[in-house]
């Protein structure tokens, strides 16, 4: 949430093609009651794209599925996963593995209220419910209810005690749990998630599953993306270097600032294009502090991609 928001996915889609994008989670409430073409606008340059979803009431859900489709998204995900304090005291995230029955309520009116795929986005388990046992009863419920999908993060969540920053830390990652689940669910498409921040572990967890879903990586880390086309879609196009990247973005910034909108809007989510290069703190200190001095940000802007050429080139 407040990373993965339309700026940050139509950068993305400027180093890779082919990779399914996902929006920030959005609750149902949000969606319903609040500003709708900020959750549910995009550009048409992010495709494919997926809308994440927070809830647990069957007929919100329903409603923020035919909204989905209606707006060209071409997946709609239910968020099992999240752990936060803020979503659990409404029934949304990982402490719906507990409630099991809701998810598969949710799915059911998903499912009859549009024509794209509803997936799950899940973890192996919650504290108190962590027995494979128990996972697998989950999935197999939530596919009798007609879900194809999962995508699992491959720890458990602990709903008390922990923040969710240490809900991605502290639980030991167990792929081979995730294995398992295909193992013994070979009809379904499995999804990774979890920890994964380096391409040839990603190609190897492939072996036996059917995707991977990359988070803090892709945000922090962005240009590995860059990579990902020829290596998993088979895609030899050429691809963009970190320069021609910025200078594509240039005219989504333009038009962002003829909006009347901040240039930090959109460069927030840039910060890590150079990460382990010489000069990457030197763009970030630039993009995080110059910025906000500025008083012509595309002409600020184009100053920084001149000055990251050279470093780059030097």
């Amino acid at each position: 949430m407040e990373w993965t928001d339309r700026h940050y996915r139509y950068f993305a889609r400027l180093i890779t093609r082919h990779t399914l994008l996902y929006t920030e989670m959005v609750t149902t409430g949000a969606l319903l009651h609040g500003d709708r073409e900020r959750f549910l606008g995009y550009s048409e340059q992010e495709q494919p794209l997926a809308l994440q979803l927070g809830g647990s009431h069957a007929g919100e859900l329903a409603e923020c599925a035919r909204l989905a489709e209606a707006a060209g998204y071409r997946e709609v995900n239910l968020n099992v996963g999240c752990p936060s304090d803020r979503v659990q005291n409404n029934l949304i995230g990982a402490c719906l593995m507990g409630h099991p029955e809701l998810v598969v309520d949710g799915v059911k009116a998903m499912l009859d209220a549009c024509s794209i795929p509803v997936t799950v986005k899940h973890r192996i388990g919650i504290n108190g419910r962590d027995s494979y046992e128990q996972l697998a009863d989950f999935v197999g419920r939530v596919h009798e209810a007609g879900c194809e999908t999962f995508i699992v993060h491959a720890r458990i969540a602990i709903l008390e005690g922990l923040s969710p920053k240490e809900n991605r830390e502290v639980p030991p990652l167990r792929y081979e749990v995730v294995h398992r689940l295909k193992a013994d669910f070979p009809q379904l498409e499995i999804v990774l998630n979890g920890g994964l921040t380096d391409l040839d572990v990603m190609q190897e967890q492939l072996q036996g599953l059917d995707g991977v879903m990359v988070g803090r990586e892709a945000y922090h880390n962005p240009y590995m993306l860059a990579e990902v086309d020829r290596r998993f879609f088979g895609d030899d196009a050429p691809v963009r270097s970190r320069i021609e990247v910025l200078e594509a973005l240039r005219p989504y910034i333009a038009a962002h600032l003829a909006q009347g909108d901040a240039l930090h809007h959109v460069t927030r989510h840039i910060l890590g294009l150079f990460q382990g290069l010489p000069g990457a703190r030197h763009f970030r200190r630039r993009l995080s502090t110059e910025i906000h001095r500025t008083e012509q940000p595309l002409a600020f802007f184009d100053d920084v991609v001149v000055d990251m050429a050279g470093r780059v080139a030097g």
